[in-house]
């Protein structure tokens, strides 16, 4: 099969979310532009590094001076669910961070698995994995960040002492494996 990029420049909607009760969760990127809907399955530790990693971008370009008056997100924050249908286009393995200092943006890139191709990182290789592009203007990536860091925060609690979440059979092995 021919390999998909979904590319959106810019999106109207570009969302992490979920489904499920914690503990329970599946956790998704989502992009919308129009009628084109795209959806891809993420782990949450990829989503909690995504808004960590983003907000660090941000700073940085803040610091510099660069793209400095858009950092901050306008208007209301996108609480909204994500859209139906959700139904993954793919699992992603890899995500990468960037600027586009010519349109002013941060790119997001999230890749499927690709066997043998993906060895030669991101790029349009038209035998490399699904991926999807999304470029975003700083606030929108602002806005995402947070949307992102909150809807990892609403998970399960973590141990204290080991970091694993908190559940009824927990045993934490910093605790000689006794129980909470």
């Amino acid at each position: 099969m021919a390999r998909r990029i979904h590319v959106f420049d810019p999106p109207q909607r570009f969302v992490a979310g979920t489904v499920g009760s914690p503990g329970a969760r599946s956790f998704y990127l989502q992009a919308r532009d129009g009628v084109r809907l795209v959806t891809v399955a993420v782990e949450k530790a990829q989503v909690a590094l995504l808004a960590e990693q983003l907000t660090e971008l941000l700073d940085e370009l803040g610091r510099r001076g660069v793209a400095a008056e858009l950092a901050e997100p306008v208007g209301a924050p996108d609480t909204s669910p994500l859209e139906p249908p959700i139904e993954a286009d793919f699992r992603v393995a890899t995500i990468a961070l960037g600027w586009d200092p010519r349109g002013s943006r941060v790119v997001v890139e999230a890749q499927a698995a690709g066997g043998e191709g993906s060895a030669a990182g991101f790029s349009d290789d038209p035998d490399g994995p699904d991926a999807l592009r999304v470029l975003v203007a700083a606030g929108s990536a602002r806005a995402f960040a947070r949307r992102a860091g909150r809807l990892v925060d609403a998970g399960r609690p973590s141990c204290p002492l080991c970091g694993q979440p908190l559940d009824d059979d927990h045993v934490c092995p910093r605790q000689n494996g006794h129980r909470h």
